[in-house]
């Protein structure tokens, strides 16, 4: 997989294949066709919904491992300890998810909402749940740093599981009544949290990690790095529009059926991915991390496990319940919005003039 790169490039964009010089228009088309799919054929939502096991959507998690897997294959494994060095990096990175992120969430989803409460419970659900899966390939696409971007997922992946429910309860039930604003609950548990760190995450990290092992041990780096993951990169495409389309005909019915609740929710949404974004942006420059670091610490603390807080909405209050639209609007606003950072991303290459790292040219970036 290639990735978008800065306008002003010609000689490169022409050697783009026709899926990465096209990524925004193909991402769209995936948006619609989900949505009309799911409006226009009865019971298909329905269906997609019933083939899961144990509360794990199967069409889902097969786009999401399709997804990530070459994405994870070109980590190169052996360069983790200069991530896991990088004190500044992994602070910033847990500050940014674990305190930030969600404490904003719960003050933009009273100050928008504050007569919604079904969907101000939903959107406070979705700031909890930290991204472990889609920002791999938004990162990748931006040419983030991919170990340190293996290294945070793996570290958000450790404190979702042990904080997730915890800060559910403050955020919830605690901080609003010491506020004296209205309090409610989330039903959800360890395992439950550990089980969708295991599959989306565990699955393809795993693979993507034993694909390099021995790959490289058969036949040596570089016939691993110069053809089998060239052949394997597109793939990473594949599953993202995959995925857009089943979770946008899952819930394509009450998107565009509720536009003007949809359009309540989004405002907030806007709000957070801007502030997420560009305040790790900005973090990651005035400590100096250099381009591919800066991305990968804006693109994970701007991006949510909307996967976990949808299940989490629905086993809490039901499939057809405001908390769970608020969860479903996520993808519809977080896709596009992503896709746009991803080239403000890009763009803004050209000022990190001092960066340490010697930024890897988009027309390179189908090999680690």
């Amino acid at each position: 997989m290639t990735t978008p790169v800065e306008a002003g490039h010609p000689a490169v964009v022409e050697r783009l294949s026709l899926l990465d010089r096209f990524l925004p228009v193909w991402i769209g088309l995936a948006m619609v066709v989900g949505l009309l799919l799911g409006r226009q054929i009865p019971g298909l939502n329905t269906a997609l919904d019933r083939v899961q096991i144990d509360g794990i959507s199967l069409p889902i998690a097969l786009g999401l491992l399709i997804m990530m897997y070459p994405v994870l294959a070109k980590v190169r494994y052996d360069r983790l300890d200069t991530v896991t060095g990088d004190r500044r990096l992994l602070i910033s990175s847990l500050i940014l998810n674990w305190v930030l992120g969600p404490a904003l969430m719960f003050a933009l989803a009273w100050l928008l909402l504050p007569d919604l409460p079904e969907y101000r419970t939903g959107l406070i659900i979705v700031g909890l749940a930290r991204c472990i899966a889609m920002v791999i390939i938004w990162n990748d696409l931006a040419c983030g740093d991919r170990e340190a971007a293996a290294v945070l997922v793996a570290l958000n992946s450790i404190f979702q599981v042990v904080m997730f429910a915890l800060l559910g309860w403050f955020y919830l039930s605690v901080l609003p009544g010491w506020l004296g604003l209205e309090q409610t609950t989330i039903s959800t548990s360890p395992w439950q949290i550990a089980k969708s760190v295991l599959i989306f995450l565990g699955i393809p990290l795993v693979a993507g990690y034993l694909s390099r092992r021995v790959g490289e041990r058969v036949k040596g780096r570089p016939w691993y790095e110069a053809t089998f993951l060239p052949r394997i990169g597109p793939w990473a495409l594949y599953g993202l529009l995959f995925t857009i389309v089943i979770l946008f005909a899952l819930q394509g019915d009450q998107i565009t059926s509720r536009p003007l609740d949809v359009a309540r929710i989004a405002l907030p949404l806007l709000v957070y991915f801007a502030v997420m974004w560009g305040g790790g942006y900005l973090l990651g420059a005035v400590l100096g991390l250099g381009y591919q670091r800066t991305t990968t610490l804006a693109f994970t603390a701007a991006v949510n496990n909307f996967e976990l807080a949808i299940a989490v909405a629905i086993a809490t209050y039901g499939a057809t319940s405001g908390q769970a639209l608020a969860g479903v609007v996520g993808p519809l606003i977080e896709v596009p919005v992503l896709v746009g950072l991803v080239y403000v991303s890009l763009a803004l290459r050209r000022r990190f003039t001092t960066d340490a790292e010697s930024p890897t040219p988009a027309s390179d970036r189908s090999a680690p």
